[in-house]
């Protein structure tokens, strides 16, 4: 039987799913490479620098911390000791009008909280954490298996999980059943816009994320969440992996149903074992394949999610009313994700996500200074709109809209360093259409009929990421890298032994 040292793991991208990856089969023996085309590890969980501040690039919410508690543990080690977690309370503030709400994971103050904006809400409040329990024991097993076989569907914890799973309904949907007044309901859906998609159309399953949330809480890193990436990518070396920054792939290589390496820009040939592809699912899959690529029209023809545009401000000042996550919803939300949903319209009715995270941690920042990351959820390039002539204009209607809406009302005049990402410049940094969360999660495009951990059409090729199962979001992505990392073992006979963190949150749920 081969042994894993006598196996080479190619790795393409550095991302989240690619270092989890890259982890586990270096912990467990194989010879393993992971080539970056960035000059820094984590893909959409990278550090942006401007100037003195320090940016996340894309995700700020940490839930479901005990995935990546796994991971580390797998290798001997404790997440704990390689990174500083704060469970934050309250975790986001959420606005509508004149009106707001602060979010907790402890119950008591939550359902206090939601008696004092909401008065009588409190009961629904209880029935869906019961309920929703219920649902995430169900669910949660079917994530952490693939799908690239029909036969997969037969497994009991899928049994158990279909009527969950095969329903019409919706996230925005299910909130129906527990509250009444629309913007309760947008408290407990709003979580659907970390897959991309409208509360509207979300599948109903879903409704296990704002769950995850208000049970097990939402974590900051100090210095950042793509702290978690550089440590990764940390421990990944410190086990014998190979980390190669700066060398993009031009192509893999195949003969018939197997890769046999990576051909970089450099004009370098790399051969492999078995190879792991991290990159944005779209770009790989019509882009690196060589003869086998997927034509970008038919690419084209799947849903995908919507984009962002995004702005990171470095202030000379500090709010420190302002909380460290807060949500200013639009005036019309559902007009908002239509708006975005049809992925022709710009919607001036914007809802904003902001991040004010030095109030929380002094490292991303110079003293007296402050960081202020802000998202807006918006179309994607599928119809081409011209971003580059409309982001300045289209940043100071966010900028006007926040100072309107929160305390931060001398905002504009407070910024000494402003950095920009457009839907556009997703796209050129090799994100498909710009959709910065992948392959929309509609039914169609779920389980079997997502993309496979296992690449449909090679014996030895293996994804990771937001594109696969199980989908967008860290916890999600971490758990796609152990599927795959698991994969590769099986196919070389090589035994590994699993760490069961998930059962005791479980059984708490």
């Amino acid at each position: 039987m081969p042994t894993a040292n006598q196996k080479h793991i190619l790795i393409v991208g550095a991302g989240p799913g690619g270092l989890t990856a890259g982890m586990l089969l270096a912990h467990r023996g194989f010879r393993v490479t992971i080539v970056e085309k960035n000059d820094r590890v984590g893909g959409r969980n990278s550090e942006v620098k401007l100037d003195d501040f320090s940016f996340d690039l894309g995700p700020t919410f940490l839930h479901q911390k005990f995935c990546l508690d796994e991971i580390y543990a797998e290798t001997g080690r404790n997440s704990d000791d390689h990174l500083d977690f704060i469970n934050l309370s309250p975790m986001t503030r959420l606005s509508w009008g004149d009106t707001s709400l602060h979010t907790y994971s402890d119950a008591m103050k939550m359902a206090a909280e939601l008696e004092r904006v909401f008065p009588g809400s409190s009961e629904g409040f209880q029935r869906y954490m019961v309920e929703q329990g219920d649902k995430f024991r169900t669910i949660y097993p079917c994530l952490q298996y693939p799908y690239h076989k029909p036969s997969a569907y037969l497994r009991p914890s899928l049994l158990r999980a279909l009527p969950h799973v095969l329903t019409t309904r919706s996230v925005h949907d299910v909130l129906g059943d527990y509250f009444h007044d629309e913007r309760l309901k947008l408290a407990f859906t709003f979580q659907a816009k970390y897959l991309g998609m409208s509360p509207w159309h979300c599948p109903a399953l879903f409704s296990i994320l704002s769950f995850t949330e208000y049970r097990y809480g939402v974590y900051h890193v100090q210095g950042g969440l793509n702290r978690i990436s550089h440590s990764m990518a940390d421990v990944f070396q410190e086990l014998g992996g190979e980390l190669r920054l700066e060398s993009p792939v031009k192509q893999l290589l195949h003969h018939g149903r197997t890769l046999s390496g990576a051909e970089l820009e450099n004009g370098e040939r790399i051969s492999t074992d078995a190879v792991i592809v991290n990159a944005d699912y779209g770009h790989a899959a019509t882009r690196l394949f060589g003869a086998r690529n997927e034509p970008e029209g038919k690419m084209r023809r799947r849903k995908f999610s919507c984009s962002t545009f995004m702005l990171y401000l470095g202030l000379d000042t500090i709010y420190p009313d302002e909380p460290h996550h807060h949500i200013l919803f639009a005036d019309d939300y559902k007009a908002n994700v239509a708006d975005i949903q049809s992925e022709r319209h710009v919607s001036d009715d914007m809802s904003i996500y902001i991040r004010n995270s030095s109030i929380t941690d002094p490292q991303v920042a110079p003293a007296g200074q402050s960081g202020l990351y802000i998202l807006v959820p918006t179309i994607n390039n599928r119809h081409g709109f011209d971003w580059e002539n409309h982001k300045e204009t289209y940043a100071e209607k966010i900028l006007a809209r926040i100072e309107q809406r929160t305390g931060m009302k001398d905002l504009r005049r407070r910024i000494i360093a402003k950095r920009i990402i457009s839907p556009a410049d997703w796209e050129s940094a090799s994100i498909f259409m710009g959709a910065t969360f992948n392959l929309a999660h509609t039914l169609t495009q779920m389980l079997y009929f997502r993309p496979h951990n296992r690449y449909n059409g090679f014996d030895n090729c293996y994804l990771v990421g937001g594109g696969t199962h199980p989908g967008s979001g860290l916890p999600t992505i971490y758990e796609s890298g152990r599927i795959s990392a698991n994969l590769v073992c099986d196919r070389f006979g090589v035994s590994y032994q699993p760490v069961d963190l998930a059962s005791d949150y479980l059984r708490e749920a």
